[in-house]
């Protein structure tokens, strides 16, 4: 049992409602509350709150239940995963909620929280991945001890993709200029990722085991990140370890331009692809590589991630069929490569319009 907010209704009563399990066919059901204000309806609520609660839940702390949380969950999630859960917990959970009984936390707090970390100036998408930690957590307490979950009906706004900035065509142009006047690994790892989608923890991890030049196919089997160390000696640690979703796991075939010039690189199996040795660079490396390309070239500031946009936007404008486009990117669905990787022009909109042909 879980208490959900409270709505205004168009009667102009107040409404809360609190979920009573499931009924057979499978849909939930509701203990209705109404009152005159909104706070009378939370305070019967907390009152129901109050009764239903297991004495044993009272001495639980968020701190106690996330340790016994996580120590369940790590079993089942990538290590990077859970490095990154563990970094949110510690820096932003468990200062903030830690010492609190985890049935006395309200509503009211997590919106609070929320109000303190967008103060703080961190992003939607960044609040939004910790409140998606603190839920699971509260799921766990929900579940092992029937407490009620404050998180049940919680509003986030919904996140603001931050335009991305690209290049235009002529800055394009401007790029493969400069690629194909200078043959260097740092140039090879920009053309892989704009000629394939390539992610760029992806492309760090790339060995030569993975390029068969004969069939013209790149394997995508792993990745690498930097991630939060648990260790007292660093900070973080570089690992290599599965792709982002089993999605992600693909094999891309490589375009005619870019044969000679991954065989003028080639070395042994086991040889990473942007070093040429047994050693890989990290991703901050490329993108410090790729800055600096953008820098001799005279092009502007963008994001390594860009050349993804980039590649995924060129062949939507070749006509290459969306499903297809989807799984060279690694993509779980369409929609994600459609929302997040399609961009069309001013001027390709513009050529659109042209066919228009209406008899007025």
């Amino acid at each position: 049992m879980s208490i959900t907010n409270a709505y205004h209704r168009k009667d102009g009563r107040w409404e809360g409602r609190i979920p009573q399990g499931k009924s057979d066919s499978g849909r939930r059901k509701f203990k209705y509350i109404f009152a005159r204000t909104k706070e009378e309806v939370l305070r019967r609520m907390e009152q129901i709150r109050q009764i239903s609660r297991p004495d044993t839940a009272c001495c639980k702390t968020l701190r106690d239940i996330y340790f016994e949380w996580f120590s369940s969950a790590k079993h089942r999630i990538k290590g990077s995963t859970a490095a990154n859960y563990t970094m949110k917990a510690h820096k932003h959970i468990l200062p903030a909620f830690g010492e609190k009984p985890v049935s006395s936390i309200t509503q009211d707090d997590v919106y609070a929280f929320i109000a303190d970390k967008r103060k703080s100036g961190f992003s939607e998408r960044y609040i939004a991945d910790i409140v998606v930690l603190l839920k699971s957590i509260f799921k766990y307490a929900a579940a092992a001890y029937h407490i009620f979950t404050p998180l049940d009906g919680l509003r986030l706004p919904k996140r603001k993709r931050a335009d991305i900035r690209l290049l235009d065509k002529e800055e394009q142009e401007r790029l493969q200029r400069y690629i194909s006047a200078n043959h260097d690994p740092g140039t090879l790892g920009t053309a892989l990722a704009v000629s394939t989608g390539i992610r760029i923890g992806e492309l760090c991890a790339l060995q030569w085991k993975d390029i068969d030049l004969e069939k013209r196919i790149l394997t995508v089997s792993k990745t690498m990140q930097r991630i939060q160390s648990p260790s007292d000696t660093a900070r973080t640690k570089l690992i290599i370890t599965d792709p982002k979703s089993e999605s992600s796991r693909r094999k891309i075939p490589i375009p005619d331009c870019m044969i000679a010039f991954l065989r003028r690189f080639k070395s042994s199996p086991e040889d990473y692809v942007l070093s040429g040795t047994s050693r890989p660079i990290e991703p901050r490396t490329m993108q410090y590589r790729f800055s600096r390309i953008l820098k001799n070239a005279n092009l502007p500031s963008v994001h390594f991630h860009a050349l993804r946009h980039i590649f995924a936007s060129t062949c939507i404008r070749l006509g290459f069929d969306v499903k297809s486009l989807s799984e060279i990117l690694g993509h779980s669905s369409v929609e994600i490569t459609l929302n997040r990787y399609v961009h069309s022009s001013f001027e390709q909109k513009q050529a659109y319009m042209k066919q228009l042909a209406f008899s007025f």
